[in-house]
């Protein structure tokens, strides 16, 4: 039961940080957003006993590619670090408190129409959310859109440093 208000919680949280994201008009918000987006996807895969994908998810995505989207923001000098001093504690705690409000109406729609996530048993995640298996469905029944994937990161990589090199007008 605690597993699963955690889950609603979680992907109340993703929701809205996915929205802030979008909403942000500064492109360092939005990066902090979408920073709080992937721990919550990190938290949901937790809660469905997923550890390594979650481990594998904070690493990469919130640690790594975060890194480079933030050093390209700050590289192209978008726009200046956020004033945290005008930050107004009462839509802060509006907002968390509005999270809450609709995970807890999500979790009762959720049990009241039957669909509530059930999480797999350690057994069955440990059999299947193994480092091996997922390395055996990954290199041998995906491995064509996980080289597509590489080469998309080559190329977006490759564009940063050419964003970087251009001469100041």
């Amino acid at each position: 039961m605690a597993a699963q208000i955690l889950f609603f919680v979680l992907a109340t949280v993703a929701i809205a940080g996915a929205l802030g994201m979008l909403i942000s008009r500064n492109p360092v918000n939005s990066a902090l957003w979408l920073i709080l987006n992937l721990f919550c996807v990190a938290g949901l895969y937790l809660t469905m006993n997923a550890e390594f994908i979650a481990v594998v998810q904070v690493l990469v995505y919130a640690g790594a590619i975060m890194v480079l989207f933030l050093f390209v923001i700050m590289l192209l000098n978008l726009a200046e670090l956020p004033n945290l001093k005008r930050l107004e504690w009462r839509r802060v705690i509006a907002f968390v408190l509005g999270m809450g409000l609709l995970a807890m109406l999500s979790f009762v729609v959720a049990s009241s129409l039957d669909v509530l996530p059930v999480p797999q048993s350690l057994e069955m995640a440990a059999a299947n959310g193994s480092a091996s298996s997922l390395a055996k469905a990954l290199f041998v029944e995906f491995v064509l859109p996980f080289e597509v994937i590489g080469i998309l990161l080559l190329a977006a990589t490759i564009g940063a440093v050419m964003l970087s090199k251009r001469k100041p007008v």
